[in-house]
């Protein structure tokens, strides 16, 4: 019988994880399919239940449903130190929590040659992948600035994130200040997303050549900051590698099978070059 996957989200029409997933089984060979669901945040816990007693293989989560699975599931001690839940894993009558988006984010930046050990990490959001992102670099020797619209958030996720490392929480009051001092800089929040893709919180004025600019949007591929970033001579690198990366590491939680990395970023990438 073919074993399901998924993703939910809300929203989640946007998501290339069915496309990245199915294109793994399909060169594998698995008898498995993978979806995507619209859940909000009210009907998370009936629908992962849900699923279980279906007989899915196992789960990812996105925005903005991370932090709150944190309490319906029993975290890994990463996730639980992370504070969300973007993969799930259904073992026997246990329901277990992962969080693979830090390890996928900073094997991008590793896999594009990229240090972090040592580099001020100017890290823009507070939600779930922040959290994840910021954990990983801070534990990678990275000093990280958390800029968030509410402060209060930054700080707070800061003060959680500092037992492994420097971090600091601030607002976006001092943005352009915070970008020049950054040699690396990562957007970890929804703006610029498909449909709003004229939308960037850093424009070329602020950048400078040699910085390193990442944008965990995928689509589109080349986002509002992205260009800008390049007008400005940085380096950058897109959010399919994030994508990919951290879709790999659920793809072994779940199948303990080495996914075919190049066909799930080959997948990704022509969906998107064809929109």
């Amino acid at each position: 019988m073919k074993t399901l996957y998924a993703v939910f989200g809300d929203p989640v029409g946007h998501s290339l994880s069915p496309v990245m997933h199915n294109a793994a089984f399909a060169a594998l060979g698995m008898d498995c399919e993978y979806h995507k669901f619209r859940v909000t945040k009210d009907d998370l816990k009936e629908a992962i239940h849900g699923a279980k007693a279906m007989g899915f293989g196992g789960l990812n989560l996105t925005i903005p449903l991370k932090e709150k699975a944190l309490r319906l599931v029993e975290p890994d001690p990463l996730a639980e130190a992370v504070g969300a839940v973007n993969t799930i894993e259904f073992r026997g009558n246990s329901i277990i929590g992962h969080n693979t988006d830090g390890v996928g984010a900073v094997n991008s930046l590793k896999l594009s040659g990229i240090v972090i050990s040592h580099s001020n990490v100017l890290l823009m959001g507070a939600g779930g992948a922040a959290r994840a992102v910021a954990y990983q670099l801070a534990s990678k020797g990275a000093r990280v600035t958390i800029a968030n619209r509410t402060p209060k958030r930054a700080v707070e996720l800061a003060a959680n994130v500092s037992s492994v490392g420097r971090v600091e929480g601030t607002g976006l009051e001092d943005l352009a200040s915070l970008v020049e001092q950054s040699h690396i800089i990562i957007n970890t929040t929804s703006v610029g997303m498909h449909p709003d893709i004229d939308q960037t919180l850093v424009t070329e004025d602020m950048m400078h050549a040699g910085q390193v600019v990442f944008d965990l949007v995928y689509n589109p591929l080349q986002t509002k900051l992205l260009k800008e970033a390049k007008k400005a001579g940085a380096i950058t690198v897109d959010g399919i590698k994030m994508l990919v990366l951290q879709g790999v590491e659920s793809f072994r939680i779940w199948t303990n099978a080495e996914p075919p990395v190049d066909i799930m970023e080959r997948a990704v990438r022509d969906v998107l070059g064809k929109q």
